[in-house]
């Protein structure tokens, strides 16, 4: 391989967020990708990403001009709910989860027809689709660069989203 003028006038730079090593554009475009049959039809994600201090759940959809994100929430608000410490532990993030279902289904007045599960057991559980009325509102797991091991904590955000009433395959 020889690096001389024309090997650089034809070499292309990878994307800025390839390059810094925080996206994969691969798996981003396979998430992304709605159905030509569902038109123009939001296929919304449920993203979950980790700082060294917080945990941050959102509900986002993508457009041409940029994602869009519907709402979201982050474990620096738990304190306003009673819980003071560990904002980064399992159990916390746990509560992120089910703060963002519950936010999201106010957002769009679902929060009255889906209920999510009122007493926590640990038990499975998956929203039931209600026969006259609206669809649970569906979204996909968006973890991102975290590796979906046994017992990651991207999976006690997935559940307390499920525990609020998200249909999250």
């Amino acid at each position: 391989l020889v690096k001389n003028s024309a090997y650089y006038s034809r070499f292309q730079v990878k994307k800025r967020r390839r390059r810094q090593g925080k996206t994969d554009y691969k798996a981003r475009l396979r998430m992304i990708n709605q159905d030509k049959n569902k038109y123009n039809t939001p296929k919304y994600r449920f993203v979950v990403r980790f700082t060294n201090r917080d945990v941050i759940c959102q509900v986002i959809y993508a457009i041409l001009a940029g994602d869009i994100t519907i709402c979201q929430a982050r474990a620096q608000e738990l304190p306003r709910y009673g819980l003071k410490v560990g904002l980064t532990n399992y159990a916390s993030t746990y509560c992120v989860g089910l703060l963002c279902a519950r936010r999201l289904l106010k957002k769009f007045g679902l929060d009255e027809i889906y209920e999510g599960k009122v007493e926590v057991d640990g038990e499975d559980y998956n929203v039931e689709e209600v026969e006259d009325g609206p669809r649970p509102f569906v979204c996909v797991l968006d973890t991102g660069l975290k590796r979906t091991t046994t017992g990651s904590k991207v999976f006690a955000a997935l559940k307390g989203a499920l525990d609020g009433g998200l249909d999250i395959p």
